[in-house]
């Protein structure tokens, strides 16, 4: 059996599209060096900063899910990664209506049960995932493995996981947090 159905990889480039144009005003492709600026501003720039968010955000979102995946299987549970359309559409429609962005869903992993302590490190990787991502990021350009010109993506790609790690592992209802804690609550008591 593959390891992501049709579906799920339905839901990832769903995902990623969604992500992209969601963070679009946030995260706006800066003009390259030696630009035209009278070509620049007649162009619609609209496509080119989905995808900008895109390369951003989609990264930090779907490597999350993924982990939450990859750890439920490697434990024998059967996982599905899921793209939360309805919050997508509602997100979306808030966006166009010029509604500031007060909360988001990336996405999820449904799995079937496994004992408390695999089930708190199944919640407790998609954080860790966002956190290594952010250490990534920060080496990266702090040692100058990466052309300077990348930066700009290196740059709020580390900025963006470290905010998703630790937004995720707030110990409220339905955050990651919570999954880990009572989790580990199950465990031992």
């Amino acid at each position: 059996m593959a390891f992501l159905t049709p579906k799920e990889i339905l839901d990832i480039v769903v995902m990623t599209f969604a992500i992209g144009y969601i963070f679009s005003d946030l995260f706006q492709k800066k003009p390259e060096e030696n630009y035209d600026p009278l070509n620049y501003y007649q162009k619609n720039r609209k496509w080119e900063n989905i995808k900008h968010a895109a390369m951003i955000t989609a990264p930090a979102v779907v490597l999350h899910e993924l982990a939450h995946k990859i750890a439920a299987v490697s434990f024998g549970a059967t996982a599905t990664l899921h793209a939360p359309y309805g919050w997508y559409a509602i997100v979306i429609l808030l966006k166009m209506l010029n509604f500031p962005l007060l909360f988001f869903v990336g996405g999820y992993v449904s799995h079937t049960a496994l004992p408390a302590l695999q089930s708190a490190v199944v919640a407790i990787a998609g954080p860790a995932t966002n956190f290594i991502l952010w250490a990534l990021a920060v080496a990266a350009v702090k040692n100058k493995w990466i052309d300077r010109k990348y930066y700009v993506i290196a740059i709020p790609l580390g900025k963006i996981n470290m905010f998703l790690g630790f937004f995720n592992i707030i110990p409220l209802p339905g955050f990651d947090g919570s999954n880990f804690i009572n989790s580990i609550l199950r465990a031992f008591f």
